[in-house]
């Protein structure tokens, strides 16, 4: 008999989800009876605001959200996502050069797959989402990455881009405020980078998941604002999880030249078409509807970053820069490895946060998931009482 034929060696070689990986065996043990405190996932504990949901019931009792819309989104929302990109990106664009996505995800894949080729480098500033590498590689890309430490706040330059760069490096991964770190780059930054992007013809895909939540006075720049001329050249991404606690609801979006949008429509068209209609309802609501709730949702994340930065800022061996923006702290634990815990003595934080999980019940997801080992990624984006709790954990397991 012949054997059965091989599966996909491209999705074969697709790593699952680190982020994702960790939260599931955190909500494991918890459903052992075990205490774990995670700070894993990237997912606010606040619920989606009522009037958000409010609409979306409306929606079920009108039977044309039964039926099929447009591949590329309800009208109404992309002149809603339209709205939302003048005003925060700074960037004027027609409802046609916007698409509506299943989650921030389907428009980070659609993104590259719409502008990379087989074998195109693709500069991927490091640490970076997790996901990224992975949709790169499956749009035939080369991820190539550009490591920046706790000592440049988690960002590159424009030097160490350049230095990267090669005739085949085609697009520039840009993520302002960052998953994991939580760093911003200022306005000068950003207009340096897109500057040098423009310059050597290169697409940037930005994504601005978390331009929304950025703290101490700080803006978060779009690089379509920072240099409007960089706009024929860039896909914006999306979404509005994170700043409306919309995760579960599935509702992203990108946002880019006409023609890029047009291949990556037609890609949506035979993928997965529309997006769920409710769901899409209730991101319209989000969108122009009151920001009050938001607000208070990002003023709640900001006491918790200032009370876990300054908690963690307690343990001999850390080094924990000051994130500005979205819900993560990304500590440089290299000063904890080689040393003996409980009887364990870590070299890597993979080690390390699997030493963390088993003495102090504390989910992290380890620096191996983003880049480099030697550093650890917090979400904050968890109950004031547990926060303190996890890392007060911290403390004791790394008294010396």
């Amino acid at each position: 008999m012949t054997a059965r034929a091989p599966l996909s060696r491209k999705l074969s070689a697709i790593a699952e989800s680190a982020t994702l990986k960790v939260d599931a065996k955190a909500k494991a043990l918890k459903a052992e009876g075990k205490p774990v405190i995670s700070y894993a996932a990237g997912e606010p504990d606040f619920a989606t605001p009522q009037f958000i949901v409010d609409a979306a019931a409306e929606a079920l009792a009108n039977p044309a959200n039964y039926r099929y819309t447009p591949a590329a989104g309800l009208p109404e929302l992309r002149e809603a996502i339209v709205a939302k990109t003048r005003r925060d990106s700074g960037l004027e664009v027609a409802p046609s050069q916007v698409i509506v996505t299943n989650g921030g995800k389907q428009a980070v894949y659609q993104a590259f797959q719409a502008v990379v080729n087989p074998g195109d480098e693709v500069l991927l500033p490091a640490p970076y989402w997790t996901t990224y590498p992975e949709a790169i590689q499956l749009a035939d890309g080369v991820p190539v990455e550009v490591f920046a430490g706790a000592e440049q706040e988690y960002k590159v330059t424009v030097e160490q881009l350049e230095a990267a760069r090669t005739e085949r490096t085609t697009v520039l991964v840009f993520v302002s405020p960052s998953n994991p770190t939580g760093s911003v780059y200022t306005a000068d930054e950003t207009k340096t980078i897109a500057q040098w992007a423009l310059e050597h013809g290169i697409w940037v895909i930005s994504d601005e998941i978390y331009q929304n939540l950025t703290y101490e006075g700080v803006t978060a720049t779009s690089i379509v604002e920072a240099l409007p001329e960089i706009a024929g050249q860039t896909i914006l991404v999306n979404g509005v999880a994170k700043t409306y606690a919309m995760t579960g609801w599935r509702v992203g979006w990108m946002v880019g030249p006409a023609d890029a949008i047009k291949v990556a429509g037609n890609l949506q068209s035979h993928l997965s078409s529309n997006v769920n209609n409710v769901a899409q309802r209730g991101a319209i609501a989000a969108l122009t509807g009151p920001q009050d709730e938001a607000e208070r949702m990002r003023e709640a994340f900001d006491r918790r970053r200032r009370l876990i930065v300054s908690e963690l800022s307690k343990i001999d061996g850390l080094v924990v820069p000051n994130p500005l923006g979205a819900f993560y702290v990304y500590p440089d634990v290299q000063g904890l490895l080689g040393r003996t815990w409980g009887g364990v003595t870590p070299t890597t934080s993979l080690e390390l946060a699997d030493l963390i999980l088993e003495q102090a019940e504390v989910a992290v997801v380890p620096g191996e998931a983003f880049g480099p080992s030697g550093y650890i990624r917090m979400s904050y984006a968890l109950g004031d009482d547990q926060l303190l709790e996890g890392v007060q954990r911290l403390q004791r397991l790394f008294a010396s």
